[in-house]
C-alpha cells in the first residue's frame, strides 16, 4: 500500500541534489520504477544501496511513495510532472529573472544550442496569442 503524500513536496522539489533530480527524472520517465530500474538508468550510478537510500530520502521528502510488489518496492511520484515543472520554473523565474517572463524567454531564445523547428515556433506563437487574449 502506498504511503500518504507529504505536504512538503512542493518545497522539496526546489532543494534536490543533482542525483536526486536524476532519480526523479527516471521515475517520471517510467511513471513508476524500482530501485533497480532507477539504478540502471542513472548516469555513472552510485552503488545500488545508495540508490535505495536516495529513493527512501525522496519518499521522506514527500516526492515519492512506494507500493509493495512482491519482495520489492515500486516508487511513484506524488507530484505530477507538469506541476513539478511549473513549480520549479516559477522558482527560477523569481530567483534568476526577477519575475520577468520576457527576460527568461529572451535568454532561452538566445542560447546558442537552442533551435526551434517551424512547428515549435507556430505552437509558441499560438500560446502567446492565447495568453494575450486571457490578459496575461
Amino acid at each position: 500500500m502506498a504511503k500518504k503524500k507529504s505536504s512538503k513536496s512542493k518545497s522539496a522539489l526546489l532543494h534536490l541534489s543533482r542525483r536526486e533530480r536524476q532519480a526523479m527524472d527516471v521515475v517520471y520517465e517510467l511513471g513508476r520504477a524500482t530501485a533497480a530500474e532507477v539504478h540502471e538508468r542513472l548516469p555513472d550510478p552510485p552503488g545500488y544501496s545508495s540508490v535505495r537510500s536516495m529513493l527512501r530520502l525522496l519518499e521522506d521528502k514527500g516526492l515519492l511513495v512506494h507500493e509493495q510488489d512482491g519482495p520489492r518496492y515500486v516508487y511513484l511520484p506524488t507530484v505530477p510532472r507538469e506541476r513539478a515543472r511549473t513549480s520549479i520554473l516559477q522558482h527560477v523565474l523569481t530567483t534568476f529573472f526577477d519575475g520577468s517572463t520576457e527576460d527568461a524567454v529572451t535568454t532561452l531564445l538566445g542560447l546558442e544550442d537552442s533551435e526551434l523547428d517551424p512547428k515549435a515556433v507556430e505552437r509558441i506563437v499560438k500560446l502567446i496569442e492565447r495568453a494575450k487574449k486571457e490578459g496575461r
